[in-house]
């Protein structure tokens, strides 16, 4: 019978003169961690970050290194990486996990790097899911890294941007981690074949599925080929994917997977790419995503980057909202997705946009500017007194249907806001623009 699986004692985390406790020999070892790297150069899928030209690499040639922040999804690498960069610096390496840790135990923990370090070694200190972390217990980082006491390493799948503070950032350089690629998750397969001893039971075209299915995380697929190790025979995809789950997309509704697929989506649209636009609407929508959500932001399309250029975009965007909230899932889905279609395939114009965000600056910037007298009302006797409505032209009753009278301020200068590049409708918008201010011009000549 294997042995109990190991499990350290918290005293370890805090001894300043740790060692390695390697699991009983009989303890059985998941597939992950028998294949985990024990050398730089075995790390695939990163050699941006640690090849000789690569901050890393750099830092490794030079024997210095800093206080790192690694950004990027799960199961590529950063534990690994922050493990190898330990024992290549002969720093010891301490892991937490910000979930887990609290006050009492950080402060155990930074006593114990300080005895170390008076006993002449340093610390790397990784932290996972640094982002985890309150504002007060990030700050108890700074005071040990600018002493050097601790090299910080901390790990996130979330956008350090948002997630940290400016003070931690300011002292960590962050360094960006790739989802691993087809040909980075093939030496994995490799390596997998050479530790079990036998090909994988699969086919050509399953082996390319059972890489599909781990979608750029290397432990997911080393966990993948574990479950299919002890096959007998060879599967196909379709044995393959009633043997195995899917692992789910990297999809957060409220992180910086949202975020990015959303851009993605509404500068798809932008770029008239209505096949990339679908992609990323049904990425999202396969996320969990709110269909409601979709509605508004490709509303928000609509306004902002077809405008008056195609008028019926916003009211089918509107129709589109209103036949998903009848139909609900998955039926009233494919309205959005026409409705995506329709804003890619459109002509595209800012102009209004433009011309609004103008506007607004320039009501900011005039502040209580008071309307020309003329086009004022004056309901009563003193008002009428005081100018209210004099000289005002009733446009119906002109000839042209214009009369040509400013309407801005009287202390500020006339200024053009919304200017049309004569794209779809916006061509017929912009030949009344000039027609109109042709006129005006003439009959600014003629007073």
């Amino acid at each position: 019978m294997p042995g109990p699986a190991y499990h350290p004692r918290m005293a370890d985390l805090f001894d300043p003169r740790p060692t390695d406790r390697a699991p009983p020999p009989e303890a059985p070892r998941p597939l992950a961690d028998r294949l985990r790297p024990t050398r730089i150069a075995d790390v695939v899928g990163q050699d941006h970050l640690l090849g000789p030209e690569g901050p890393l690499g750099r830092m490794l040639a030079e024997k210095s290194l800093g206080s790192i922040v690694f950004w990027g999804p799960p199961g590529v690498g950063k534990t690994t990486i922050a493990r190898l960069l330990a024992d290549a610096t002969d720093l010891a390496f301490v892991q937490i996990s910000a979930i887990f840790t609290g006050v009492a135990d950080l402060k155990k923990i930074f006593e114990a790097a300080r005895l170390r370090r008076a006993n002449g070694r340093g610390t790397l200190l990784f932290v996972d899911e640094i982002h985890r972390f309150n504002k007060a217990q990030q700050d108890a980082f700074l005071p040990l890294m600018e002493d050097g006491t601790i090299v910080l390493v901390g790990a996130t799948t979330e956008n350090p941007s948002f997630e940290l503070n400016a003070a931690l950032l300011s002292r960590a350089r962050v360094l960006t981690l790739n989802r691993l690629d087809e040909a980075a998750l093939e030496k994995l397969a490799a390596r997998a074949e050479a530790d079990l001893g036998h090909p994988l039971p699969v086919t050509p075209e399953a082996r390319a599925t059972l890489v599909a299915m781990a979608d750029g995380d290397g432990r997911s697929l080393l966990n993948l080929i574990e479950q299919i190790a002890g096959e007998t025979g060879p599967l196909d995809p379709a044995a393959l994917s009633r043997r195995l789950t899917r692992r789910a997309a990297i999809f957060d509704k409220s992180g910086d997977s949202h975020y990015n697929l959303i851009s993605a989506l509404h500068k798809s649209v932008r770029g008239s790419d209505p096949d990339a636009a679908l992609y990323w609407l049904a990425r999202m929508l396969k996320g969990g995503e709110d269909p409601r959500y979709l509605a508004r932001r490709i509303t928000r399309m609509a306004v902002e980057d077809i405008g008056l250029a195609d008028p019926a975009a916003q009211r089918l965007c509107l129709d589109a909202w209103a036949t998903y909230e009848r139909l609900g899932s998955p039926e009233g889905e494919l309205a959005l997705a026409e409705a995506v279609i329709y804003l890619a395939l459109a002509p595209k114009s800012n102009a209004a946009y433009k011309a609004f965000g103008a506007a607004m600056a320039a009501a900011e910037r005039t502040g209580s500017l008071v309307p020309p007298k003329h086009i004022l009302n004056a309901p009563t006797r003193l008002m009428k007194a005081e100018g209210y409505g004099r000289g005002y032209i009733y446009d119906h009753d002109t000839a042209e249907g214009f009369s040509g009278q400013e309407y801005f301020p009287p202390e500020m200068q006339r200024e053009s806001y919304y200017q049309p590049e004569g794209k779809g409708f916006e061509h017929n918008l912009r030949e009344s623009l000039l027609s109109f201010a042709a006129q005006r011009a003439r009959k600014a000549d003629s007073d």
